[in-house]
């Protein structure tokens, strides 16, 4: 048995020298202040271009919450030489596919076609830098998209405004306090104008990563770059301010009645750290000690040994400029949401005064390099960790040396984190409870 347990972890050690490989990559700048990274892996014949511009929900104007999540939208709305609507059944009908996300701190635009639509790909995106039509059509068609899209994910969605909640009381001076879905009330209230400022001001080459990952000939994709962003005129310089909050030094305590729920939850958030520093990558590997998998420590504890709980999660939320680190638990049966946030802090406590074993470190260091790996597995996910690393972490390297950071942590830090942030004096506590009229039908 042992044998065979010693011949199972040299395979998965091989496999993972084997797949961990260092990500090649070159970069550069063009004239106009647009950053380029190159990442060529001719194994198959496929090929990602990709852009980030550095503005999310954060960059908003507060009476005009939602705008970037918006503009994700928009921006596929079509150009002076795509048709509206002729977007996807372009990429489509050239065998590819494309998407888009936003969050608090970006925006990021792909598209991933056979490496013979490489071109294409680029056009594309300079189409939407360069000539986006912004008109009063696509301001109304989109509107209404985002409208359905809040109904559906947050509205009328079980838990779905849990993080509206959480966000507006834990932050009170930053614009992270709004999510970033935004306030339909000031979509509504906003003009052309100012979506055709907001464009103008950051869907610029100076505020933008331009990623091409895969299959490509590079002295030819230098060119077609050049041809197709390099005389895009570069915007007006981006002044950006960190507002800092207040410290929390006593409880948040809060209520929220959802509609769609008939099971309560609650939620014991901390404010944290900034994603690039090294306090956020603990904290993500407490996360993992508490609640990654059914052996960990709160699952285990309170869903398969006491029944306290049907469901346990504990996540660190990380940002560019704050984070926000959850724990939250749905009752079984007759336990209430007090009894949960005792059990967890009971855990927490654990953390802040014992030492995890040599057993469960090393646990953790081979889960980290899992998903290490994992995330450099596609030429799609290559892509987007190349631009998030130059984007919001400033090196575009921790692509390969990330992982040095979690191995090299250890269990005193872990100890220390969790007792320099997560105290109860420390944070926000949120009963998500079924709306009253709801329970009463029950």
């Amino acid at each position: 048995m042992r044998k065979i347990y010693f011949l199972s972890l040299l395979g998965l050690l091989l496999s993972v020298n084997t797949f961990a490989q260092k990500v090649a990559f070159e970069e550069y700048d063009l004239s106009n202040g647009m950053h380029v990274i190159l990442h060529q892996d001719n194994s198959a014949p496929l090929v990602t271009t990709s852009v980030m511009y550095h503005v999310g929900a954060k960059d908003e104007n507060p009476e005009r919450t939602g705008f970037a999540h918006f503009f994700e939208h928009l921006l596929f709305e079509g150009t002076e030489n795509i048709k509206r609507g002729d977007w996807f059944k372009i990429v489509s009908s050239n065998g590819g596919t494309n998407n888009a996300n936003t969050t608090q701190d970006r925006t990021y635009y792909y598209e991933v076609f056979p490496s013979n639509n490489l071109k294409l790909g680029l056009w594309m995106e300079s189409e939407r830098m360069l000539h986006p039509v912004i008109n009063q059509i696509g301001v109304d068609t989109q509107n209404e998209v985002v409208k359905e899209e809040k109904r559906l994910n947050y509205d009328n969605s079980p838990y779905g405004q849990w993080t509206i909640q959480v966000f507006k009381d834990l932050f009170k001076k930053h614009p992270y306090r709004w999510t970033t879905i935004g306030s339909m009330d000031d979509l509504d209230a906003s003009t052309l104008e100012e979506f055709k400022a907001f464009n103008k001001k950051y869907y610029v080459p100076n505020n933008a990563v331009l990623v091409v990952a895969g299959d490509f000939e590079t002295a030819s994709t230098k060119n077609l770059i050049a041809d197709y962003f390099g005389t895009i005129p570069r915007g007006e310089k981006i002044t950006r301010t960190v507002i800092q909050e207040d410290p929390i030094t006593e409880e948040i305590k809060t209520t929220f009645e959802d509609p769609n729920i008939q099971i309560p939850a609650v939620f014991t958030v901390y404010r944290t750290p900034a994603m690039t520093t090294r306090d956020a990558r603990v904290l993500d590997m407490i996360s993992t000690i508490l609640s990654d998998g059914k052996s960990s420590r709160l699952y285990k504890k309170l869903v398969d040994d006491e029944k306290k709980a049907m469901q346990i999660a504990a996540f660190n939320y990380s940002l560019e400029e704050y984070g926000a680190y959850i724990v939250l638990a749905l009752p079984l049966g007759e336990n209430t949401l007090d009894d949960l946030v005792n059990e967890m802090d009971e855990e927490i406590v654990k953390l802040q005064t014992e030492l995890i074993s040599d057993k469960e470190l090393q646990k953790l260091r081979n889960k980290f390099e899992n998903k290490f790996v994992n995330s450099n597995s596609s030429v799609e996910g290559i892509a987007s960790s190349l631009a998030t690393f130059y984007m919001l972490y400033d090196d575009v390297n921790l692509i390969n040396t990330e992982i040095e950071i979690y191995d090299s942590i250890t269990k005193e830090e872990i100890r220390d984190i969790a007792k320099k942030y997560l105290n109860p004096n420390q944070r926000l506590v949120l009963d998500y409870l079924p709306k009253k009229d709801n329970a009463q039908k029950q």
